[in-house]
């Protein structure tokens, strides 16, 4: 699933199950190992890390769809200045929150990339905080769209165990 516009982009793909054969534990057995590639004006970098169970990535496609549709609401910072995404699972690495909707239908969606997803230079860093580390891009509702079917498609040979 690409998300991207002309300024960044977040790629994002389940390659395989953590473990390989059913260990008889229902989270142990739908853990999803995912891909990322990011690229920003501040650099690139990527990363693979099992974060998402199999039924948390279903969700992603679902919130996608929902901010085409313009059903989702715009998530404002905390009067301290912290960002809260609005889909977050279970390992904090990646999560989504809408940053912004236009009348001409395009949306700003924040991916937030925090521990394993962070990029090199924030990893490891005193106060580098869960979720605080966005990527925002500016897509329109039919490219949301396209981005929720490739992460549907992806999802099909990794059904729950």
């Amino acid at each position: 699933m690409l998300l991207n516009d002309h300024v960044s982009s977040v790629d994002l793909r389940p390659v395989r199950y953590q473990f390989a054969s059913v260990r008889g534990d229902s989270y142990d057995d739908n853990w999803l190992v995912i891909d990322g590639t990011v690229t920003t004006p501040e650099g690139s970098w990527s990363f693979a890390d099992p974060c998402l169970l199999t039924s948390e990535a279903r969700q992603v496609s679902e919130w996608l769809r929902a901010v085409a549709a313009g059903t989702v609401p715009v998530t404002e910072p905390d009067a301290g200045g912290e960002l809260s995404p609005d889909t977050w699972f279970i390992e904090p690495v990646a999560a989504f929150s809408l940053a912004d909707r236009s009348e001409g239908g395009a949306s700003v969606i924040r991916v937030h990339l925090s521990l394993e997803a962070a990029p090199p230079w924030q990893q490891g860093a005193d106060g580098a905080d869960i979720y605080q580390y966005v990527v925002e891009v500016r897509m329109d509702a039919a490219a949301l769209l396209h981005a929720a079917d490739e992460w549907d498609l992806s999802l099909a040979s990794f059904p729950s165990r």
